[in-house]
């Protein structure tokens, strides 16, 4: 595949497969997840994972965080195999890894005042003096915007980006060297999203943090990334650096993503690809390209022989026939 050099982190063939939990066939079939991703992330790096809904994205930074194991596949972290650690062996591991998550108040311990929250990996993970503790807390609180005087407050008394504010300083508690951004801004105002954003991009310079950011939004995406994968029914299908992917997408998957971006100007026209279809089932996966049931230029190879990423242009990586 693709030239990793020194990254951070790489993920090679990365594959997990759930049991069915409803329908005829509970128990006897397995949902194919994410099959056969692989990518790398270097250091002060923004890879961007989009797609729809039940693609695989969060999944895929679950497996990075090791909250799930995987079936088959590698990952590599500065270097080193993590996939098949064991709790013990993983704990320093985690240090590095953290995470922010979609809805920043079920994340939360809603019995934990503030302080306490963002305290607590502190704690885990050293011994200090609890007036070094108490003083690390407050600075992570006014970097990510808060005021000391919160930390006595619970989290239902914080507005949604308060909430994520709160998350994101617990994620930086530990000093991580990545963060699973996991659609960290989905559940706020746009107003509030461009705030969170700006301090996510804000902290990446001043710490040189990485971040995998899974979203759907193409237009955040396209803010805050350095490259964007694409990923459908479990596959990467495209991944690029954001101009390329914004200006030349070659994937027809990607290409339907981009049109349907909402254009901020009522007067503006443009022709929208429109896919036909829905997306198949996981547990079923089609043969050959999976996204060759709704492509507009599907062909018989395609229904047949599935496309490896390819390079196609400098740093583009395509899996399609056609390209």
């Amino acid at each position: 595949m693709m030239a990793i050099g020194d990254a951070l982190l790489e993920v090679r063939g990365l594959r997990k497969l759930f049991p069915a939990k409803t329908g005829l066939f509970a128990g006897s079939a397995m949902v194919h997840a994410v099959d056969g991703v692989s990518f790398a992330i270097q250091q002060g790096e923004t890879l961007g994972l989009v797609g729809e809904s039940g693609c695989g994205k969060s999944t895929t930074g679950k497996l990075i965080l090791r909250l799930h194991d995987p079936t088959e596949g590698e990952i590599v972290w500065r270097g080193r195999r993590i996939d098949r650690l064991d709790r013990a062996d993983m704990r320093p591991v985690r240090r590095e890894l953290q995470a922010v998550f979609q809805d920043p108040y079920s994340s939360l311990n809603p019995r934990m005042r503030a302080g306490d929250i963002v305290a607590e990996p502190i704690r885990n993970y050293e011994s200090l003096p609890t007036t070094e503790v108490r003083s690390r807390t407050e600075q992570l609180f006014e970097r990510v915007g808060l005021r000391t005087e919160q930390m006595v407050k619970y989290p239902y008394e914080f507005s949604g980006g308060q909430r994520q504010r709160l998350g994101i300083a617990r994620a930086l508690s530990v000093h991580p060297r990545l963060i699973v951004c996991d659609e960290p801004v989905s559940a706020l105002d746009v107003s509030v999203q461009a705030q969170v954003i700006n301090l996510l991009m804000d902290l990446q310079a001043e710490l040189k943090l990485s971040y995998l950011f899974v979203a759907h939004d193409l237009a955040v995406v396209e803010h805050i990334s350095h490259r964007v994968a694409v990923m459908y029914l479990g596959k990467i299908v495209e991944i690029a650096p954001k101009r390329t992917i914004f200006t030349r997408p070659q994937h027809p998957y990607t290409e339907a993503l981009l049109e349907a971006v909402p254009v901020p100007n009522p007067a503006s026209r443009r022709k929208r690809r429109v896919l036909g279809g829905d997306v198949p089932s996981p547990i079923h996966p089609p043969p050959g390209c999976r996204f060759h049931t709704r492509c507009p230029y599907a062909e018989e190879r395609c229904r047949r022989e599935e496309p490896l990423l390819k390079e196609v242009s400098a740093g583009q990586w395509v899996a399609c026939h056609l390209r």
